[in-house]
């Protein structure tokens, strides 16, 4: 399948109607779930169902061009700033951090592709491949453990986008988990408590469903 970032140069018309569309996918994920149906979506972009799927081939296709859009406007920013700064681990948490941000507010739109890992990778392999160049340079600088690997990240981050599945959607409930793999992963515990579980809104041991 074509992934987003293949996509040809639109016409200025075209360009508006995909935009529209994205934008209501987004709306209509959170509001209605992952199951909503393309006609809906079409309709809340003001545009008939041709005009989506002459865009949109499939609701894979409309689900990775808008979580693409969110990582590029959201998570490629932060990977950037953390491979221009110096410090190397804070980089790399400030990336985990954008990224689990992105995955509470659109848990619906993963949740539509739910263990389709070789599509999500389309997407994510330009952040995984800053992710490493992060560790490494935190394993040279001494704040990263230096028996982690890119290996052990890349799972360590799935599994941490799966405990959003416990979560409210859109709560910051995911900054525990992620407090705690920090200090599992750097090789001194920073001088900070961890977020209390009591100012986490929406916190749940039975998730979502």
């Amino acid at each position: 399948m074509e992934q987003p970032s293949e996509r040809k140069p639109l016409r200025a018309d075209a360009a508006r109607n995909v935009d529209k569309i994205i934008t209501a996918a987004r709306h209509c994920f959170r509001e209605q779930g992952p199951d909503v149906p393309l006609q809906t979506i079409a309709a809340t972009a003001g545009v008939g169902p041709a005009t989506l799927f002459r865009n949109f081939s499939d609701k894979e296709q409309l689900v990775l061009s808008a979580l693409s859009r969110e990582l590029r406007q959201h998570v490629d920013p932060v990977a950037q700033a953390g491979l221009d700064g110096m410090d190397a681990a804070e980089g790399l948490f400030n990336l985990i951090d954008a990224l689990m941000r992105v995955a509470s507010d659109e848990a619906n739109l993963l949740s539509a592709v739910a263990g389709r890992r070789g599509l999500l990778l389309g997407i994510t392999q330009g952040l995984i491949e800053a992710m490493a160049t992060l560790l490494e340079r935190g394993q040279g600088q001494g704040s990263l453990r230096r028996d982690i690997t890119i290996e052990d990240m890349v799972r360590l981050v799935a599994m941490l986008i799966g405990a959003v599945d416990t979560m409210e959607p859109g709560s910051e409930a995911w900054k525990r988990p992620v407090a705690l793999a920090e200090d599992a992963i750097r090789t001194e515990r920073l001088p900070r408590p961890l977020p209390e579980q009591s100012d986490i809104p929406g916190f749940s041991f039975s998730g979502r469903g």
